[in-house]
């Protein structure tokens, strides 16, 4: 009798344990944010983390007739940092125009900058050339020219980039197939040397798609990120003004990367232009990580505005942005929209149920698993409506919307300027209620009242159990 007594303490206890929340420790990759833009008139940006805690950024100057590079020990702090000018344009002859998309890499012990120019008597002759830079401070580095890149063909070719996956070295580039009729395709080879490809190149990716071919057929400035055992290649489609936008490949890291087998390809574009948040174009991206090490950073560029007078090239005005990467739970990256300037909006996921997210969902806000689209997730912190040391959660998908209580439920509503708005949509950030390490969101004009969730969905109410303070309790991503 006991025996059976003891049984069904443990069955009904088991049971309990299974349908209890899981609760959540800090998440791996909390939240970080920056203020947008990081650089005006720095195209094609390239940021990168070296061991020594700087991070460094080169990009296109408008003139297209120098390579400059920045360093600092925060992503923030390359807006301010001092510029440095490492190399020159040429008088005369090759690698005297057009002096586009430097990037920076360290490679066994030395410094390396791919970039693409033109010929003072032909200034759309772009090939790839390379520097290599002797010192630890690549600033004061002594730098000299390699020389060319040499493909396949003496054709049109830029945007080179390089990455190792599994101990191989690959240059990833843009050229143009002398037999086809389109601008540029992507290619990938195998390296002798940070200068020199081996073997025979294979393409990756043709513009074929209707987004790929929008004013120029172009696929070009390839960056790779590797996450979960595979490799992600993003690489930029179409002309550069709005139309201009991100494409992506994918392989698996232990595939042959140099069969086109290996590799499959988005149907529609993983970045686009956002009317909602004024920003336009975005593309020619690279990879970074924040500094903590704990996320990944997307760096692009792209234009605050739509319309452009004249050949975008002409138009100086693409600026250098930063924001996070976020991970599918298939292990594919979502990079949402080019969220709005000023501060880069953050996710907050439930303490109790680890894998739902705020979100709103015809303009209710709830918590929700498997959120794809990742801006209805995304909210900017920012000074509270009402003021007073408070803040406002931000839409950054629906710029000028708040999240507000109204008959105590949380929704998305636009600022209609009122006092009572103001107050409804201003909150006190508190230390997490169940975990210090959260953050909960107590009402400025009902205190005591906190935003929890209740049926997944989100209210104010007050909160006095255990449970109560889990619900209310949220972990910035």
């Amino acid at each position: 009798m006991a025996v059976r007594l003891l049984l069904a303490v443990l069955v009904t206890l088991a049971t309990c344990l299974a349908g209890a929340p899981a609760q959540a420790a800090a998440p791996d990759s909390p939240a970080v944010t920056h203020t947008n833009p990081i650089a005006e008139k720095r195209a094609d940006p390239h940021i990168v983390k070296h061991t020594d805690g700087y991070y460094y950024f080169t990009a296109t100057v408008p003139e297209y007739d120098r390579i400059v590079l920045r360093r600092a020990t925060t992503i923030q702090g390359l807006k301010s940092a001092p510029e440095t000018t490492i190399w020159t344009k040429h008088a005369s002859g090759a690698m005297g125009a057009h002096i586009w998309a430097p990037e920076i890499h360290f490679i066994d012990g030395k410094w390396y900058v791919y970039f693409a120019a033109g010929a003072t008597d032909d200034v759309w002759a772009i090939r790839m050339y390379v520097l290599e830079g002797t010192g630890a401070n690549p600033l004061t580095a002594a730098w000299t020219e390699k020389g060319q890149i040499r493909t396949q063909w003496e054709s049109f070719s830029l945007d080179a980039t390089t990455f190792v996956v599994n101990g191989v070295r690959y240059l990833a580039w843009a050229q143009r197939d002398p037999s086809v009729n389109n601008n540029t395709d992507v290619y990938l080879a195998k390296m002798a040397n940070p200068w020199t490809i081996t073997g025979t190149p294979v393409m990756l990716s043709r513009p074929t798609h209707s987004w790929e071919t929008v004013g120029y057929k172009v696929n070009e400035g390839p960056a790779v990120i590797q996450h979960g055992g595979k490799v992600f290649l993003t690489y930029s489609a179409s002309a550069t003004d709005a139309n201009y936008c991100l494409g992506m490949l994918t392989a698996s890291a232990s595939a042959n990367l140099l069969s086109q087998a290996s590799w499959s390809k988005s149907a529609t574009p993983v970045f686009t232009s956002s009317a909602a948040t004024s920003q336009y174009g975005p593309g020619h991206n690279s990879f970074t990580v924040s500094e903590d090490g704990k996320s990944d950073i997307l760096v692009y560029h792209d234009r605050g505005y739509k319309d452009i007078s004249g050949d975008p090239l002409d138009d100086p005005n693409r600026r250098t942005r930063v924001q996070k990467v976020y991970w599918n739970a298939d292990g594919t990256p979502n990079f949402g929209i080019p969220v709005a300037d000023g501060v880069t909006p953050q996710r907050f996921s439930s303490y109790n149920f680890p894998d739902r997210f705020v979100r709103h969902y015809d303009y209710r806000a709830r918590i929700e698993a498997g959120v794809t689209k990742l801006a209805d997730s995304q909210f900017r912190v920012v000074p509270g409506l009402a003021g007073s040391g408070t803040v406002s959660l931000e839409s950054a998908n629906f710029p000028g919307y708040y999240l507000r209580h109204k008959n105590f439920e949380v929704w998305l509503e636009k600022n209609d300027g009122s006092t009572r708005f103001a107050s409804d949509a201003t909150f006190r950030q508190r230390a997490g209620l169940a975990d210090p390490a959260g953050v909960s969101y107590e009402s400025s004009n009902y205190p005591g009242r906190y935003v929890r969730h209740w049926e997944y969905l989100l209210d104010v109410q007050a909160v006095s159990t255990a449970t109560d303070r889990a619900d209310a309790t949220f972990h910035a991503q």
